[in-house]
């Protein structure tokens, strides 16, 4: 058989990047295994050489260098302060991934004043025994210096093509890396997320609803609610190329929303939105955790401003559904030349409807502004939205449906 084969012919076949390297076959009689297999090596020829990238090097006095280092699939973005009795679940889970590329684990500590740095340390010899690199550094100021400025130290000493990113008090679950890495191969600049599961159970179980049932075209449309971004941070996958073109990270330390200033910047720059429709994350609750230090003021009038960049710049005249507290408010924080956009309020409440009209009282124009109360079935699109999602049983969204609403188009989500 084969009989009009050469002896020695040789089958070349390239390896896509998983090995980059040209591998050679013999096919035919195999005489001396040895001198085979001498053969196969010297005809193996690196056809995909290893990616460098420059990233910076902290040195000791905190002084940094730029320094040429070969590339890994994915880097480990994790800040840390304060977070030692967390630690051991975290790490036990970024050892038991199942993804088959290359990893790294990058920690910038941010001046704790625990042992959560020889906690990690104390995790390096076994995460590198199952192939994945760690890198830590870190400072000892009096104070941390922030959550953005974490994430991006972690990240400029990382060489990871993409970033997950992982906060030392939560726990991965052994597909996240691998299911999130192979939605960012095919969702290019994108921010990529996954579903959670909140502990301790029962825990701000609105906001958990709402991140994991939202449908992919919510994602988008309902980035103005006061929830945050509608991929939530802790689940955030992305390649780091997308990073340097949105990034760095808001170093304004605390109180400052590095995520959702970072999330709004990334839709700016035309990127996209998906979620892993599988839970992925151990995403925990609890009064340490740094969004606590944000003031709803501060996130309401980013998100305000946001609405009006993206949404009411695109409008003519719009109503705002709800003629009540956080109704009234959003039209007082509108700038002047949306506030004359707004043609009317609507409800479903005949006290307010009644009364027919909202007067602004604190305006200084004069006569001062007055605009109608309608039923909202009088009202007219587009609207904004100013009632609380999943607070109605369900009314809320039978009255939308029944005017045959399309939602991002008809209407927008704002509480």
């Amino acid at each position: 058989m084969y009989t009009h084969l050469q002896p020695f012919l040789i089958a070349y076949i390239l390896y896509p990047r998983v090995s980059g390297r040209l591998a050679t076959f013999y096919i035919g009689p195999m005489r001396r295994s040895e001198d085979t297999e001498q053969q196969v090596r010297e005809s193996e020829v690196d056809m995909n050489p290893p990616k460098r990238l420059r990233t910076t090097e902290t040195l000791t006095g905190g002084k940094e260098r730029e320094v040429e280092k070969s590339t890994v699939d994915v880097s480990i973005v994790m800040p840390v302060y304060n977070a030692s009795c967390w630690l051991d679940e975290c790490l036990q889970a970024i050892l038991v991934q199942d993804f088959s590329g290359s990893m790294e684990l990058s920690v910038f500590d941010d001046a704790s004043t625990d042992d959560s740095k020889k906690v990690v340390e104390g995790w390096r010899e076994r995460l590198e025994a199952k192939g994945i690199s760690v890198v830590i550094s870190g400072h000892n100021s009096e104070q941390p210096k922030g959550v953005g400025y974490a994430k991006n130290k972690a990240i400029c000493q990382s060489r990871g093509q993409y970033l997950c990113f992982q906060d030392a008090d939560d726990i991965m679950l052994p597909q996240r890396i691998r299911l999130q890495y192979e939605a960012s191969v095919l969702h290019k600049n994108t921010l990529i997320g996954c579903r959670v599961q909140r502990v301790p159970e029962g825990s701000t179980e609105r906001y958990t609803r709402w991140i994991n049932t939202l449908s992919q075209d919510q994602l988008i449309t309902q980035v103005y609610t006061s929830h945050g971004p509608s991929v939530v941070m802790p689940t955030w996958f992305c390649s780091r190329e997308w990073y340097q073109k949105v990034g760095p990270f808001d170093e304004g330390g605390k109180g400052v929303p590095e995520d959702l200033l970072f999330f709004y910047q990334s839709l700016r720059h035309g990127g996209g939105l998906f979620r892993v429709d599988q839970c992925l994350l151990i995403y925990r609750y609890h009064e340490k955790a740094a969004t606590h230090s944000v003031t709803e003021e501060t996130i309401w009038k980013l998100r305000v401003d946001f609405l009006q960049e993206r949404v009411l710049s695109q409008w003519e005249s719009f109503t705002i559904w709800n003629a009540g507290k956080q109704g009234r408010k959003l039209y007082r924080s509108l700038s002047p030349a949306n506030q004359k956009k707004v043609k009317a309020f609507c409800d479903v409440d005949e006290n307010k409807i009644q009364k027919g009209f909202y007067t602004y009282e604190e305006s200084k124009e004069r006569p001062k502004p007055k605009i109608q109360v309608l039923h909202y079935k009088n009202a007219s699109a587009p609207f904004i939205i100013c009632v609380k999602l999943d607070m109605t049983g369900g009314n809320l969204e039978e009255n939308l449906n029944s005017l045959q609403l399309k939602e991002g188009i008809d209407y927008y989500h704002f509480n």
